[in-house]
């Protein structure tokens, strides 16, 4: 049986130099698309966290929850995929990965413990 992940992260390292200020205003719009997709059911929730300096590669990401099926669809929309092409223009290390949460945890773990060598 396959595991539906349930939530998706979509990260960023930091602002190219020179582009801060595109970086800022795309901030703010995607902020505006994720409670519109919110608004309408396609998100059950989003947040945006901002990590401390710390010297990786991960400075900031948004958490998105949803359905395996809505996620998917916003993973395709045309309004989304324009977002994360801007944000590789502004960004450095821009990702955008599956995540599990509640109950997916558990079987993730049963999966991972069934497969340690042996």
């Amino acid at each position: 049986m396959a595991i539906e992940n349930n939530a998706y992260i979509f990260g960023w390292n930091r602002a190219i130099v020179g582009r801060e200020g595109v970086a800022g205003e795309l901030f703010g719009t995607t902020v505006a698309y994720f409670e519109k997709l919110q608004k309408t059911g396609k998100l059950e929730s989003f947040e945006p966290v901002f990590l401390a300096v710390h010297g990786g590669d991960l400075n900031g990401f948004f958490y998105l929850k949803g359905t395996a099926a809505n996620l998917h669809w916003v993973s395709q929309d045309d309004e989304f995929v324009d977002i994360l092409l801007r944000a590789s223009h502004c960004l450095e290390g821009v990702g955008f990965t599956p995540a599990y949460r509640g109950t997916a945890i558990n079987e993730m773990m049963t999966r991972w413990t069934k497969n340690i060598p042996r």
